[in-house]
């Protein structure tokens, strides 16, 4: 029952000498004004010794990397997704799901300690329940839809003395003011009948320097006690966990990272478009500014920000900021304008290059090379290298492409199928666009074949020839 029994006095081993657990709590005792921390208690030591059973709603990169990373650290993990086929692939031991080190995934599969499902029934046996889902933007507002229908699924099913974490990207008040209330539709209580925190996901797909373990988290609790159990929790996983005073914190921090990224390469993708109009290589520009050793934090020009941070997290900034301080953030959103326009300037400046070898943009063959969003992984979202396919087919050039992570993409409404690397291929273009690097691409051979190439990454370096154009 939830309520209306009474406070049954219960030693560390028991009622009955049996060893003290939150279900033990949870079926003994109603939680009310001073409960709170002997659950808490409980929860501790469970989570210390990993033998609190875990639960990760929403199974995408971050969710499926959390799971792993619980359950190769000992703990008792079920993955909840909608997904059926994704939750059969997972079962099955197959790594589905892009942005997630195969390492960390045969880890978590080899500990014998993970499953998925569908059913999210499952979380009512769980003590740490995570929400992993996604936060997309929709008609420039956030849109939490994904988030609301999580957290009603956990709400119908967690148990007193949960902890429950948001990791989700949100603004400043979702986990106190949205995600609570929905908790607590239930009739639960937080602080009093279970636990809540903010924990921003700070997965880098791609990342092999930093993994999950070696990359610090930071956590928010909507109360001490969640902060502390929610800090105890990460400290199973990661080296580092910095708690900051509030979910609020917590959730700004996370958009500060992200808005930080944004108005970076903003500010070098337009150092570009100077340094073209000046004559100037601007990779030599930031690589000599690089060499400073204080004071200087090097980013890269492209054709453009994608992925699922850059593109939208810092929307949800801009957003809260006209909704409650009623001005702009206007660093942010120039920053947004200046991105926005790359992928219209890329298919310029491959225009310029054609022109300036006697070729017209028009009914020329372009291979781009590379759709992603980044290098080495197969993660197309808000990917730039498609806005620029898409600006170069409506001006009427003959696209094609190769990405090793992809099999076809739409243009313009219609599909292409991936374009095979071979020497036809590549000496038949009229230029081939190199705008995301994958390192699985021979720069030597593509230097030799190509007639003309595009270096939309500076994967080619130094390399300044009339065959190799630079961003």
């Amino acid at each position: 029952m939830r309520h209306g029994r009474a406070w049954v006095r219960l030693s560390a081993h028991g009622a009955a000498g049996h060893p003290l657990t939150i279900s033990t709590i949870r079926s003994a005792v109603p939680f009310g004004k001073g409960v709170t921390i002997r659950a808490t208690a409980v929860l501790r030591r469970r989570t210390l010794s990993r033998a609190a059973a875990v639960g990760v709603v929403g199974q995408g990169y971050v969710g499926l990397s959390l799971a792993c990373a619980a359950a190769d650290a000992g703990f008792s993990v079920t993955g909840v997704d909608i997904d059926q086929e994704r939750v059969d692939s997972l079962n099955a031991g197959s790594l589905c799901v892009a942005g997630v080190r195969p390492a960390d995934f045969d880890a978590g599969i080899s500990s014998g300690r993970m499953s998925f499902t569908t059913d999210a029934s499952i979380l009512a046996r769980s003590d740490i329940v995570a929400v992993c889902v996604p936060t997309p933007v929709k008609d420039h507002s956030p849109d939490l839809s994904y988030v609301e229908r999580a957290c009603r699924e956990v709400g119908e099913h967690m148990s007193q003395g949960s902890l429950v974490i948001l990791e989700s990207t949100t603004y400043p008040g979702t986990t106190d003011e949205i995600v609570q209330p929905l908790l607590e539709a239930s009739g639960l209580a937080s602080g009093r009948d279970f636990l809540l925190a903010y924990s921003p996901e700070r997965i880098d797909p791609g990342n092999e320097e930093y993994g999950f373990r070696d990359t610090p988290r930071v956590v928010g609790g909507v109360t001490p006690e969640a902060t502390g159990l929610a800090t105890l929790f990460y400290e199973q996983l990661v080296d580092k966990v910095v708690a900051v005073s509030s979910s609020r914190a917590a959730e700004l921090a996370k958009l500060l990272e992200n808005t930080f990224r944004h108005v970076n390469i903003a500010l070098v993708n337009e150092l570009a478009m100077l340094c073209n109009e000046m004559g100037i290589d601007v990779w030599e520009v930031v690589g000599a500014a690089a060499t400073k050793p204080f004071g200087f934090m090097e980013f890269d020009p492209g054709p453009g920000v994608g992925g699922h941070c850059i593109p939208l997290d810092p929307r949800y900034l801009a957003w809260q900021v006209r909704r409650d301080a009623g001005r702009q953030f206007r660093i942010l959103e120039q920053a947004e304008d200046i991105n926005a326009m790359m992928p219209n300037y890329v298919a310029s400046r491959i225009g310029d290059a054609l022109n300036e070898n006697g070729k017209a943009l028009k009914g020329a063959r372009i291979l781009v090379l590379g759709v992603t969003y980044k290098a080495d992984v197969g993660d197309m979202r808000e990917s730039p290298a498609l806005k620029v396919m898409t600006r170069l087919h409506r001006r009427g050039a003959r696209v094609g492409f190769h990405d090793p992570y992809v099999e076809s993409v739409f243009v313009n409404g219609s599909r292409t199928q991936r374009t095979e690397l071979t020497l036809r291929a590549v000496a038949g273009a009229d230029c081939v666009a190199l705008l995301t690097a994958h390192s699985a691409y021979d720069l030597q051979w593509l230097g030799e074949h190509a007639q003309l190439i595009f270096d939309g990454r500076n994967a080619f370096g130094s390399v300044r020839t009339p065959r190799v154009v630079p961003l």
